[in-house]
């Protein structure tokens, strides 16, 4: 099998594509991303990387929208030529705007088309191109109502071998300490690193550790100087970290509840206000109600308020056993597998 994957910009559009490839030791992979995103330093150790020059439509019409439309067209035919030159048999994309032009380029080559959408409110990519895909796969199930011109399977979202099995960790954080984890997706989150400093300060005190992954846009990244707390840029290693972690504060990106959910790991979620409709929120509200997770919208958070919220926590361990419990129950670990079968399918 030559399969293209279309996966592109962040890890929670990377990282579930690439668990499936895991699960496809005997097909030929070749990788469709933008020249200046993530995967530029994740792809190319693992497969052949393929580089188009696309980016998203704007919500108004400006100048600037007819350049992205020029790009676009050009995207399509760069797509049609690597799918010519490697005999691509099957196009997989886990969405973003990376996959409108693999779509539209496999369909003229007469090639199925997998897409994966990983959030509980499809973006507006999914919404629109899905009628021209084969199958659409759901990371929640709920996500059909959606897309009712389609044909949907649910198969919950991929996660990488590594999380399936325990996981050495390599910090220096004693074995029975409580461990707060804090992480603002692949790229960070400077809004949720200031709310943790102004109240890491109190958990430091009661002796948790904390390990807060900054991302490397954070200009106050030196501002907190302390033994138990350990702050990087990215950690590699986010499965054994969540493995031992006691409670995460994080956004609500889908890749990163698939982790929590894996991990059975208790959080308090705070959804990026900015992300496109919202999504995060929608995916924040299945582990709320779940039980598995706090949600708190950035708007109403103060360093105070977070601070009291995890002592809170911190005070109830039956609670805490509770939303492990809970979060386990929405995990589904052989997704990946699921997926790569349903590739398989098609052909």
């Amino acid at each position: 099998m030559r399969l293209l994957i279309a996966a592109s910009g962040t890890g929670g559009h990377i990282f579930p594509a690439l668990a499936v490839a895991e699960q496809l030791p005997d097909a030929e992979i070749h990788w469709l991303g933008v020249s200046d995103r993530l995967e530029t330093s994740v792809i190319p150790s693992r497969y052949p990387l393929h580089t188009i020059s696309v980016e998203g439509f704007q919500d108004k019409f400006s100048l600037k929208t007819l350049w992205i439309v020029q790009r676009f067209v050009v995207a399509i035919n760069q797509v049609k030529k690597i799918l010519k030159q490697q005999q691509i048999d099957l196009v997989f994309t886990t969405g973003g705007y990376i996959a409108a032009p693999a779509i539209l380029a496999a369909r003229w080559a007469n090639i199925p088309v997998i897409l994966h959408e990983s959030n509980y409110l499809p973006g507006k990519v999914t919404r629109f191109f899905s009628p021209w895909c084969d199958t659409v796969a759901l990371g929640f199930a709920e996500t059909s109502q959606y897309l009712p011109s389609c044909q949907t399977v649910w198969v919950g979202n991929p996660i990488r071998q590594q999380f399936l099995h325990p996981q050495p960790l390599d910090l220096p954080i004693p074995p029975d300490v409580p461990l707060i984890v804090v992480m603002g997706g692949s790229q960070g989150a400077v809004a949720i690193n200031q709310l943790v400093r102004g109240a890491a300060p109190s958990w430091l005190e009661m002796g948790a550790f904390i390990v807060h992954l900054t991302g490397n846009r954070d200009s106050d990244w030196q501002s907190l100087q302390h033994p138990q707390y350990l702050q990087l840029p990215f950690y590699e290693q986010i499965a054994a970290l969540l493995q031992r972690a006691n409670l995460a504060i994080s956004r609500a990106g889908s890749g990163s509840l698939t982790e929590l959910a894996i991990t059975a790991t208790p959080s308090i979620l705070i959804p990026y206000p900015y992300a496109a409709e919202d999504h995060q929120t929608y995916n924040a509200r299945v582990f709320a109600t779940k039980g598995a997770a706090i949600l708190v919208p950035q708007a109403e958070l103060t360093p105070p308020i977070l601070e009291q919220l995890v002592i809170d926590l911190w005070r109830s361990p039956q609670k805490l056993a509770q939303m492990s419990t809970q979060a386990a129950s929405l995990a589904i670990p052989d997704s990946a597998a699921k997926l790569a079968r349903l590739l398989i399918s098609y052909l």
